[in-house]
């Protein structure tokens, strides 16, 4: 509502001001023409009837009368010696004038002036020989007329003006509340959706496509809350997993152990190779364990990274040096191509972690035989870039949006001989946001796997 005050009713008055002020001078500069080209006409006939030197010529006397009764005015007749020859108020016939526009008037300006205080226009024109043979000045017409009808006009102009404008206010007080119930109901339908969050869960999404800007903030809120269902869900399913993978290795050794405990009299061989496979799914339960408390750390966003300025080259050479048994296991070719050296600000055993994940992956997935896998390493100004290439198995294009969730796995039938947790990747994926980098995978099946990992040079907290 004060919107529409302000931009229908403050205009409305400013124009009224403008447009009956602009009618007034407009008025007044008419008015001022008029009695300008009169006086031009009697004071060439002041200069041919001699007037100066005969003031009762009634022929004048009348003309001037006529000028002064059409206009309610006063017209004061001059001479050279500033001595007033003629009024037509006969006050002041035999006095002297020296005012500051008749010494105007004699110097050749045509003086006029509008005294709004008095509200009348003053005129004061020489009188001199209209043929132009002379251009001396021998006497001033000076003339007054008054304004009061054209004040008078400016009252009513300005009454019509104001009722003008009540009408115009009352219109819009009237459109504005019309306006405000239209455009506030779907606000109103907007905060009764959003009220409904904080008494339950809301389920579908708001519609309400009355105008752009009520449609704009429905799809914005819409696509929040389709962010909230999905990170519920991601919670939901993140729990559920972690209570699947944490129960079956204790549902496996609980099988064996009473596998144990029901013979008494076991073999020592089978005795053993059944605390070997507890013992393995100890490790296995271990390892579930230790991963989750990674993704715990690297999900407290507040934790303070260890911070250091780090030799990457050497960084992957170490790594590279510690994969490398495992990689000659499977007859996996490790390669190493740095293009420059490279020095980073970075939390060296986060990034260490991400990258050993990777590779590891790359060894677990690559060929039966016969595989490689090449790590480049190059950088720029800003960023340093390592891209891990592997000969293996590949990763579907449907899945590739998903490998890095937790417990995620692409085939869990070959994911579970293999062996892993599902959360490597997870884990990978936090360390490098965590750093402010970025990571990419480009992989198709049966022809390999291209991770793409990019860091800033500098940290930037």
């Amino acid at each position: 509502m004060m919107l529409l005050f302000f931009i229908g009713i403050i205009p409305a008055i400013l124009i009224e001001m403008v447009l009956v002020r602009s009618q007034v001078n407009r008025s007044i500069e008419q008015r001022t023409v008029v009695v300008q080209n009169q006086c031009d006409i009697i004071c060439d006939q002041l200069y041919r009837e001699d007037y100066l030197n005969d003031p009762d010529n009634e022929v004048v006397n009348g003309e001037l009368g006529i000028l002064t009764n059409i206009y309610g005015g006063r017209a004061i007749v001059v001479n050279s010696d500033y001595k007033i020859v003629h009024d037509t108020f006969h006050q002041d016939t035999g006095k002297y004038m020296v005012s500051q526009i008749v010494i105007d008037a004699f110097s050749g300006k045509e003086t006029h002036k509008y005294v709004k205080e008095n509200q009348y226009i003053e005129l004061a024109m020489g009188i001199s020989d209209p043929t132009g043979a002379s251009d001396e000045i021998s006497g001033i017409l000076l003339v007054s007329v008054s304004t009061t009808e054209i004040q008078l006009t400016k009252a009513f102009l300005e009454r019509r003006g104001m009722i003008i404008l009540i009408v115009v206010i009352l219109l819009i007080l009237l459109i504005g509340s019309l306006l405000s119930g239209v455009l506030v109901k779907p606000l109103l339908r907007i905060t009764d959706s959003i009220d409904e969050i904080t008494e339950g869960y809301l389920e579908e999404d708001i519609s309400v496509p009355d105008y752009l800007e009520t449609e704009l903030i429905t799809d914005a809120f819409n696509r929040m809350m389709k962010r909230i269902r999905t990170m519920d869900e991601s919670r939901e399913e993140f729990v559920s997993n972690v209570s699947h993978e944490l129960k079956t290795p204790l549902a496996s050794m609980k099988v064996l152990a009473d596998a144990l405990n029901s013979q008494p009299d076991i073999p020592v061989e089978q005795y053993r190779e059944f605390m070997q496979d507890i013992s393995q799914e100890i490790d296995r339960e271990n390892s579930i364990i230790t991963d989750l408390l990674s993704l715990v750390k690297l999900d407290r966003r507040s934790e303070d990274l260890n911070i250091e300025t780090t030799n990457i080259n050497e960084l992957l050479e170490m790594l590279i040096k510690r994969l490398k048994p495992i990689a000659d296991l499977k007859n996996v070719r490790l390669i190493l191509d740095s293009f420059r050296p490279v020095n980073a600000e970075i939390d060296q055993t986060k990034i260490a972690l991400a990258l050993s994940n990777i590779i590891e992956n790359a060894i677990k997935y690559n060929k039966p035989e016969g595989g490689w896998i090449r790590i480049s390493l190059n950088a720029d100004q800003k960023y340093c870039y390592v891209t891990i290439a592997d000969s293996g198995i590949g990763i579907p294009e449907e899945a590739q949006d998903h490998i890095f969730e937790r417990f995620y796995r692409v085939d869990k039938s070959h994911s579970r001989e293999i062996g892993g947790t599902g959360l490597g990747l997870a884990i990978t994926r936090n360390a490098i946001v965590m750093h402010r980098g970025a990571i990419r995978v480009y992989s198709k099946p049966g022809e390999g796997t291209t991770f793409s990992v990019r860091l800033p040079l500098v940290y930037i907290s």
